[in-house]
């Protein structure tokens, strides 16, 4: 289960800090996504070479929002859409630092937070201790195939799903969709304005993307 612990959260240029409060292995969901949409945001962003794994999968971990608290430099907050129908993928605007994903909506509250990729076996074993185990690798037909060593294969999709509908029920039940940093408290509008993607934009960063 875990000791819950506090997280921080915060750009690598250190304008936007925050923390993420009573995080533990039973508080959320830790998956990997290899689906072209993550890999397009990383590449939009041009954090691509630290943010997505040699297989270029995401590590995210999914919780409620409510637990995340921004603390400092809330104005360089942004939030992006690949498409008009796509995810709000949220980052800090003054050095591209991904932050991560929620719905359109904050009627079904939780946030995908976005972990820079790990490569030494002590930030592995951190991240363990903290997140706990990966719980699922997603969307797989989507990951590099000549990354070297054994090919990446969708696991624990099923299992992953329905502990990641317990987790968003837990909160909603609790209220977590009202105390959320990404969505306006009164009006419930996300608390930044989405940039969309012009199809012209979109074409580059997936050229980009399917250049490596």
């Amino acid at each position: 289960m875990g000791i819950p612990n506090d997280m921080e959260l915060g750009c690598t240029c250190g304008a936007l800090r925050g923390v993420v409060r009573g995080v533990s292995a039973s508080r959320g969901n830790r998956v990997v996504c290899y689906c072209g949409d993550c890999q397009s945001f990383a590449h939009f962003l041009r954090r691509a070479s630290e943010v997505l794994d040699p297989r270029r999968g995401t590590e995210i971990f999914q919780t409620s929002p409510a637990r995340v608290e921004i603390t400092q430099g809330r104005e360089r907050l942004a939030c992006l859409r690949l498409t008009a129908k796509g995810l709000l993928r949220w980052y800090a605007g003054c050095c591209n630092t991904p932050i991560g994903n929620t719905l359109i909506t904050r009627a079904l509250p939780f946030v995908g937070l976005i972990q820079m990729h790990a490569d030494s076996v002590p930030s592995k074993f951190a991240r363990d201790a903290a997140l706990g185990p990966v719980r699922a690798y997603v969307n797989t037909g989507a990951a590099k195939r000549d990354a070297g060593g054994p090919e990446v294969r969708t696991s624990g999709a099923l299992p992953s799903l329905l502990r990641f509908v317990g987790l968003v029920l837990q909160a909603r039940l609790r209220g977590d969709h009202k105390r959320s940093p990404f969505f306006d408290a009164r009006s419930g509008a996300p608390s930044v304005t989405p940039r969309v993607l012009t199809a012209d934009e979109l074409r580059e960063v997936v050229r980009r993307r399917d250049a490596l």
